[in-house]
């Protein structure tokens, strides 16, 4: 009988045998691929840790303990072994199982997590809380107490926050665990001198090594005195792989390993030796990224997060792997068009912060190696690095998902936007993400940037508005630009139509014959930033006969297009502004600010993007409907104004900001 589809909780572990153990990781890993297959989802870096999430729940109690992770698309092991395989059919929608640790789900997960580098951080809270609260666990003095353990791995150790929190995690007095799991990757291949570093430990050092004079190096190297009383308090295994002068110890980490992450005897036994250690422990497992499926072995980077998938086997030495695609994406778009400025200009200077293929980054790193970099997960010295570019004169294009700009929000204050500089940031997967959820949803890009003096805020809504932003990035030295545009398709609903150049500040009109600069009366004006520009179009197109609706790409949240908001608000018809990103400090925001500037009446004006409140996992095009930034919304919300515009006019001008009601959880 399948363990998984009984009820099984972690308490079960404990009287388990090594080969129930085993035999229960491969019976994780057939869901996780056969899940995986039919929806998509983080896969490689969940099959390497499945053995190393098993001895943790083995030898730790994690509904008493604390488990934190830091790189959150490892916990699928966690939570199917944490009751949730039920869920698992229904894998990142609002129904089922979602792709990173969620406490509302379970008591379990501690935190929401999807940035890297946190873990470390909030588990030394933990720990410190723990000591204020009497409830940290002693070996000696309170065996009942919590223990505190972080997961990290993916290559995430080397970003800025972890550094911070390794430097403060060595001044506990108490039992503090970090496991590294070193898979030798990071979303794609570890970039850096740390990860130099893990690949010299990884050849150089075998367990052999570690057990000449552990004893005698004790007394010699920093820390010793730290040292010996770990020495006396483990096993023979533990002392045995007590690592010389290890790179974590200056940080005041007591150092183990590495040792084999799928070796389940082995990490059972080291765990609970070290579980023991009164002092903060680093222990470095070595694991494989995608282990138990070979196209994933060998290819752990495409099968990080893969799109639904089939593997098949014809031959008994090959396979063909065929993944689903839902169109030409605004990635591989940006990608190519990236490659064509570098190939016009050798000023064009291009890096990404571990993502580069979620980016389009791969290709011109392929292209121009000398000119492009992939800097780790590190988004904020990335920044700083396109700074210096920027003041050598190299027009730096920094690529970047949405969610993870927000890393480097201070250095485009100080060292970008307060400097003048010309950088150039490229911002992947802006607004409603689909399956990776709250953690992921790139909402708040706009209001932090526009916040910033000298700025060029642009969005794309099709591939050649893509293009034409670009092309006038290249040329824009006035300061920073962004270009924002979403994980999604490119529409070809105006391939047909010539797509005008970009001047700064100015909107295109989508619907000519309806254009209020022209002296045309619509019934009403849609004004969209970015891709709901199209929903708006076939809104739209849904309301001829009723309606007669002109539609606004608005192309810039800053500098705005004056003229236009002048010629929407004093035409007396309804205006909605549609964006996919937040409310609060968006778009819509925006042109409610510069209608108080210019002394314009707002009363008829209706806001549409995403609400103040978490929108969860699901598919993209559910959580567009989900905050009526769709086209049926849109619609709906035209109808709505254009009808309350017929009724008696309020008796004093009133600033209308309507959401959806929040949907039930």
């Amino acid at each position: 009988m399948s363990r998984l589809a009984s009820p099984l909780s972690p308490q079960d572990l404990k009287s388990m045998s090594v080969a129930e153990l085993e035999a229960l990781a491969l019976e994780i890993r057939h869901a996780i691929i056969t899940q995986v297959q039919k929806t998509g989802g983080h896969l490689a870096p969940n099959l390497g840790v499945v053995e190393l999430t098993i001895a943790l729940h083995r030898v730790f109690d994690f509904g008493h303990d604390r488990l934190l992770f830091d790189v959150g698309h490892q916990c699928y092991p966690h939570k199917l072994l944490t009751g949730r395989f039920p869920l698992l059919d229904r894998l990142r929608t609002r129904e089922g199982m979602s792709g990173f640790p969620e406490p509302l789900e379970s008591p379990f997960d501690l935190f929401r997590v999807g940035h890297a580098g946190t873990g470390i951080s909030t588990a030394v809270g933990m720990a410190r809380g723990d000591l204020l609260n009497g409830e940290a666990y002693d070996a000696k003095s309170n065996r009942t107490g919590r223990s505190i353990v972080t997961l990290i791995g993916d290559a995430s150790i080397v970003n800025g926050v972890a550094m911070e929190g390794l430097n403060n995690a060595g001044t506990l007095n108490r039992q503090f665990l970090v496991v590294l799991n070193d898979n030798g990757m990071s979303i794609s291949r570890p970039q850096g001198a740390v990860a130099g570093y893990f690949d010299r430990v990884r050849v150089s050092h075998t367990y052999a090594d570690f057990k000449k004079g552990a004893h005698q190096l004790l007394r010699r190297i920093p820390g010793g005195s730290m040292l010996e009383e770990a020495y006396h308090r483990a096993g023979e295994a533990t002392k045995a792989l007590i690592c010389e002068d290890s790179w974590f110890e200056k940080f005041g980490l007591i150092t183990a390993g590495p040792i084999d992450g799928h070796d389940l005897p082995t990490l059972i036994e080291f765990l609970t030796e070290v579980r023991d250690i009164n002092r903060p422990v680093l222990l470095h497992v070595k694991t494989i990224k995608g282990r138990g499926l070979d196209v994933a072995e060998s290819d752990a980077t495409r099968f990080h997060s893969p799109r639904p998938f089939s593997v098949s086997r014809a031959e008994a030495n090959a396979c063909r792997v065929e993944m689903t695609s839902a169109g030409r994406s605004f990635t591989a778009a940006f990608g190519e068009a990236l490659v064509e400025l570098m190939e016009r200009d050798h000023r064009v200077v291009a890096c990404t912060a571990a993502m580069p293929d979620g980016t389009g980054v791969s290709l011109p790193l392929a292209r121009f190696p000398e000119r492009t970099w992939d800097v780790g997960i590190c988004e904020s010295h990335a920044m700083d690095m396109m700074a210096g570019l920027a003041k050598c004169g190299h027009k730096p294009f920094f690529a970047v998902y949405s969610t993870f700009l927000q890393r480097a929000f201070d250095q485009a204050f100080q060292e970008v936007a307060l400097q003048g500089l010309p950088v150039r940031l490229c911002l992947d997967r802006a607004g409603l993400v689909g399956g990776d959820g709250a953690v992921h949803h790139g909402f708040c890009d706009v209001a932090l940037l526009r916040t910033l003096p000298g700025g060029a805020i642009m969005a794309a809504i099709d591939e050649p508005s893509l293009k034409g932003a670009l092309d006038f990035m290249l040329t824009y030295d006035e300061g920073f630009s962004v270009l924002r545009y979403p994980r999604d398709s490119v529409s070809e609903r105006l391939l047909t139509r010539t797509c005008p150049p970009f001047e700064l500040g100015k909107a295109r009109c989508l619907t000519p014959d309806l254009d209020v600069a022209g002296g045309a009366e619509p019934d009403a004006i849609v004004i969209a930033f970015g891709t709901p520009a199209i929903a708006a179009l076939h809104a739209a197109e849904s309301l001829q006969g009723e309606y007669r609706v002109a539609v606004y790409d608005a192309r810039f949240a800053k500098p705005l297009d004056d003229a236009l908001i002048a010629a929407a608000l004093r035409s007396g018809c309804p205006v909605l502004t549609v964006e996919d990103h937040a409310i609060i400090g968006g778009f819509g925001a925006a042109v409610l600010e510069r209608a108080n500037e210019l002394r314009l009446v707002a009363g008829r004006l209706t806001r549409l993007g995403i609400p103040d409140h978490w929108i969860l996992q699901n598919g993209r095009s559910k959580q567009l409907a989900e905050v009526g930034i769709d086209a049926a919304g849109i619609a709906r919300a035209i109808r709505q104004a254009v009808a309350e515009g017929t009724l008696a006019a309020p008796a004093a001008p009133q600033i209308e900001t309507r959401v959806p009601e929040r949907p039930l959880v």
